[in-house]
């Protein structure tokens, strides 16, 4: 999915977020429950008298479905990524790293509600947290910033499934 075409969308209907907030929103709410329903990410990302086109709608429902597919526990190969810009800029990745990171957040408090987080959760969370806070004055060329960033982008992929395998284990001990 081309992160210009979502952003397009987003534009003509001055949704509340980005594509890579909204990525995060949907990303934990799959997380937290991989039968999380497509319509309440999409009432969240638009004002509520907003209908959104089917052409678009489709769109949406097609990234929110590809996400629920790459988080699927049975998926054998790790080829689940945040969806980023496209471009090179480097700047232009770090504030969208960190709008997805708060995008998550958002997904998380709204899907589920613990006091106390199980696990690395916690701390994955937190780290989420101090991401949202990064310098985002990177320059271009240099090469610890864009290392950094490659180190946290991989950090944050891997975390994504921590985070999705600890509170699948916490709901299936609460439902038992």
């Amino acid at each position: 999915m081309a992160y210009q075409e979502i952003s397009e969308i987003f534009q003509q209907y001055d949704s509340t977020a980005n594509v890579a907030e909204a990525h995060g929103m949907a990303t934990a709410m799959l997380c937290v429950d991989q039968r999380a329903d497509v319509n309440k990410w999409l009432d969240e990302l638009v004002e509520d008298e907003v209908v959104i086109s089917n052409e678009h709608a489709v769109t949406l429902t097609a990234l929110f479905e590809r996400t629920r597919l790459l988080l699927n526990p049975d998926e054998t190969e790790f080829r689940f990524d945040l969806l980023l810009p496209d471009n090179e800029d480097l700047q232009e990745h770090v504030i969208a790293l960190s709008d997805w990171c708060q995008g998550f957040l958002w997904g998380i408090g709204y899907s589920h509600s613990a006091a106390n987080w199980a696990g690395e959760t916690q701390g994955i969370l937190k780290d989420m947290v101090e991401i949202t806070k990064l310098d985002q004055d990177v320059e271009e060329g240099n090469d610890e910033d864009e290392e950094a960033f490659i180190q946290l982008h991989e950090y944050l992929r891997a975390a994504v499934l921590i985070v999705r395998d600890e509170l699948s284990q916490s709901d299936s001990a609460v439902a038992h």
